[in-house]
């Protein structure tokens, strides 16, 4: 039989080993490294497979972990750990029940504002679903709401943070479509692509997360309005009145000063992804230092609660207007530098205080100690899916997709269906990493060459793998909600009460498609430049100087790119070379395969070491 054939059964073989093993709960990390070894040594031996390729995972693996763009998934776990641990997020939902709370319907939209804004500053899932399944959930159960409407919208507004930025989802996903589409763009001659940046993605998906939410929120009032007794108002006494607009402004301004300095800075352009997410994780400690500091002295017995309460709003809305202007003129530097100042003042501050001192301490040893667990468990299963990808595509795996993707009826809308498809299904029972990790180094080239923006991909996958948190039976916001409902409600209620949800969110993912603008334009008009004007000759060579910025030049004999976020290297390019900035791709012909220097870089798009291009990042 044909070694190609071979091989590509092999490689089906091997998909299909990968899903059986994490569907019986193997640890997915192992059962990825581990059987991509053993499928190594059987395409080895019916002379598929080059075992002497196995001997670059060592580069590889240490490619995955110097990645520069992916130093922002710890920090924004860092982030958000502390924003759980420092209950900012009870506050909000409280303050949001009692603002929303005498409107029919109220407290599902309270879950719908805080799940957004947690989202935008945290992106912790199960930390929201628990603390909204804790405190909210009690409540409208005592209003009276329909169990299903209450679980539903508190499991569907936790998820939220896997399509708002900043999603460490997205990282990953925007990482390897980088490589993805520098691979894509080679095999359609294209020897200088547009990279796809961290920043890109997170502006591209910032639209259809908040679309998301509104459409939420619109549900809510649908079935307010249609089944008044499913969503009935709360009634409030006049004391739980009375201050809520400055409860309202204290317990605001936090996460929305986080949001601006986060997100903002990102938008706004003043920092990359990875100076945000250091920003980001010096603004959570602040934020918990401020808290820590303003509970102690409220509940200190003296009585001055509305006074204390009424300097506090002035400090936050002082705060932030400071946050904004020092952002707007001093940029990223500016942010770093105003927080290191805060959080040192608060620190001494919380050191002088006797009470507050042992606290601090246990919350940032705890914060470090998850911190260090959840991004060592996505990095291990990132290394045991780099092999994946490694032995599948030289095994032929990657034309067998091809093959398959090519000949759907409908051509890119087909082969798009029936990723999204696979997807979906493969969300009802494998975590959202492992997808990303195996599902999409697979299919990304192929729907790229296909003629699709990656941007628009890149926001698909993140909507569609939303719907994996929602789907039974292993959903894992489903789980977290039924770890702290009460027995009353049973967990078929719980499935049930999302399913409205997952059909929104499948309604939103159609339009997307449909309107492709809807995830374009943003990231267009924040970070793409109009084309450059040509440049005179040079009367020194006769031809002519590519003008410095984004894009390098056309010929390029040493990969050199303009500094900064985005730019690409040499279209001609003799050593690999990538810019030093983020996001920067190699040459696109390149002699030794070398993947670059930047940020989420891949490596030269014609490579002569007889490999075809890497999807993961560096090639």
């Amino acid at each position: 039989m044909d070694p190609v054939v071979i091989g590509q059964i092999l490689a089906g073989l091997f998909f299909v080993a990968i899903l059986a093993t994490l569907m019986f709960g193997y640890l997915v990390a192992f059962a990825l490294g581990g059987l991509s070894i053993l499928f190594a040594v059987l395409g080895w031996a019916f002379g598929t497979f080059d075992a002497n390729l196995l001997s670059s995972l060592a580069t590889r693996f240490f490619g995955v972990i110097t990645n520069p763009v992916l130093i922002a998934v710890p920090l924004f776990v860092f982030m958000g750990v502390v924003l759980e641990k420092s209950r900012i997020a009870e506050v909000l939902l409280t303050t949001m029940g009692q603002l929303f709370g005498s409107l029919r319907g109220g407290l599902g939209f309270s879950v719908v504002i805080v799940g957004t804004l947690l989202a935008a500053s945290t992106g912790v899932v199960g930390a929201t679903v628990v603390t909204m399944g804790l405190l909210s959930l009690p409540a409208m159960m005592r209003a009276g709401y329909d169990p299903r409407v209450a679980t539903g919208v508190i499991c569907a507004a936790g998820t939220l943070g896997q399509i708002i930025p900043p999603s460490t989802v997205l990282i990953f996903v925007a990482d390897i479509l980088q490589g993805a589409n520098a691979a894509a763009q080679m095999e359609l001659g294209n020897f200088a692509p547009d990279t796809i940046s961290v920043g890109d993605l997170f502006a591209g998906a910032f639209i259809p997360g908040m679309a998301l939410a509104l459409l939420y929120g619109l549900y809510i009032a649908f079935r307010a309005f249609m089944d008044p007794a499913a969503c009935p108002a709360l009634p409030m006494t006049a004391e739980e009145k009375r201050g809520l607009g400055r409860r309202t402004v204290v317990a605001l301004v936090p996460p929305m000063a986080l949001i601006i300095a986060v997100l903002g800075s990102i938008i706004a352009g003043v920092a990359t992804p990875t100076e945000s997410a250091s920003v980001g994780s010096l603004g959570a400690i602040f934020l918990m230092i401020v808290k820590m500091l303003a509970d102690h002295h409220l509940d200190d017995g003296s009585g001055n609660t509305e006074a204390l309460e009424k300097r506090l709003m002035t400090f936050w809305l002082a705060f932030l207007g400071v946050l904004v202007a020092v952002g707007y003129f001093g940029g990223a530097f500016g942010l770093l530098t105003l927080l290191i100042v805060a959080v040192g003042v608060g620190s001494v501050l919380v050191q002088s205080t006797g009470a507050l001192r042992s606290r601090f301490a246990d919350v940032i040893r705890e914060t470090n100690k998850s911190t260090m667990a959840i991004t060592s468990m996505i990095f291990v299963i990132l290394l045991g899916a780099t092999a994946f990808a490694l032995v599948f595509t030289r095994m032929g795996g990657g034309d067998l997709v091809q093959g398959m993707l090519e000949q759907m009826p409908g051509g890119q809308l087909g082969a798009l269906f029936v990723v999204m498809a696979i997807m979906f299904v493969l969300g009802f029972f494998l975590d959202t990493f492992e997808i990303v990790f195996i599902v999409v180094p697979i299919t990304a080239p192929i729907l790229l060459m296909m003629g699709l923006d990656p941007i628009l991909l890149g926001v698909l996958i993140g909507i569609n793998l939303q719907t994996s948190f929602l789907t039974p039976p292993f959903g894992f916001s489903l789980f977290y909600l039924r770890g702290v409902a009460p027995k009353s409600i049973s967990t078929g209620t719980i499935y049930r009460g999302v399913v409205p949800f997952v059909i929104i969110q499948l309604a939103v993912l159609a339009f997307v498609y449909a309107f492709p603008k809807t995830a374009t334009w943003l990231p267009d008009y924040l970070f793409r430049t109009p084309a450059a004007v040509e440049a005179p000759a040079d009367p020194a060579t006769g031809g002519e100087t590519a003008p410095e910025g984004e894009g390098g030049a056309t010929f390029d004999l040493d990969g050199g790119s303009a500094e900064g976020e985005g730019g690409s290297g040499g279209a001609f390019d003799l050593d690999g070379g990538a810019p030093e900035g983020e996001g920067g791709s190699g040459g696109a012909f390149d002699l030794d395969g070398g993947a670059p220097e930047g940020e989420g870089g891949s490596g030269g798009a014609f490579d002569l070491d007889g490999g075809k291009p890497e999807t993961e990042g560096g090639g």
